[in-house]
């Protein structure tokens, strides 16, 4: 079975970005706040939630890695013009517009058997597959199947969780446990992502990027080999 573990980075497009309606409406509940300093509170999560959700953010990143070979690719908003390599030789970075990159992925991901995720059913996956609808391409695959079927998408936090039967962790914590080099542990977050990009850290981004789908493919090899009883969930 052809394995390939994937994951994203985005960015919010900014609000101003937006028509002023648009804007009211995303902003509506600020006003609702009884003081200054709650309705700015609230205009700060607003504004911070805005990256997860396809609608109103953008993809700057997606990494994979076939999980058999260990190789795999990058691409990513940047400004590098040629296409650069790993210092292991095993991953391609290679840069280009959203619609560029997207279009790539889903020409990637379209012969594998199975792709795996960490969250990515409630995020990487219908993140993807509207940024596409927006930018007029067609995925190559539905990556929103059958929960309760890893068959085609196998997501680990539903897996390692035994579909929300237990408490939900973050990558970074199920790593620690497993034994496995978290991304984090560079000193990178998702929340710096945001202020990288603004300043023009794209080939950072990227690296970073890479990290968390090592991490997740290790973790998906440790559950495959211990967890996993049948090919459905």
């Amino acid at each position: 079975m052809a394995e390939l573990v994937f994951d994203i980075e985005s960015v919010a497009i900014p609000l101003e970005d937006f028509g002023e309606q648009q804007q009211q409406y995303l902003l509506r509940s600020v006003e609702r706040q009884e003081t200054p300093e709650a309705k700015e509170l609230r205009r700060e999560r607003i504004l911070r939630s805005l990256a997860f959700n396809g609608m109103t953010a953008q993809v700057i990143a997606i990494g994979m890695t076939n999980v058999e070979s260990g190789r795999g690719r990058v691409y990513y908003q940047g400004l590098e013009e040629e296409p650069w390599q790993s210092d292991d030789g095993n991953f391609h970075f290679e840069t280009g517009s959203e619609a560029e990159i997207l279009g790539k992925f889903w020409k990637d991901i379209a012969v594998y058997d199975r792709v795996v995720t960490f969250n990515g059913r409630r995020f990487d996956c219908p993140f993807l597959m509207m940024r596409s609808a927006l930018h007029g391409i067609r995925p190559s695959r539905n990556l929103m199947t059958n929960r309760y079927d890893a068959r085609s998408h196998c997501d680990l936090l539903d897996q390692l969780t035994f579909y929300g039967a237990t408490r939900r962790f973050n990558l970074d914590f199920f790593c620690h446990i497993f034994g496995i080099e978290s991304p984090k542990s560079h000193g990178i977050t998702g929340f710096e992502i945001k202020n990288m990009y603004e300043q023009g850290l794209h080939r950072e981004i990227a690296l970073y990027c890479l990290e968390d789908v090592k991490a997740t493919a290790e973790l998906y090899r440790r559950w495959k080999s211990t967890l996993e009883f049948s090919s459905r969930g």
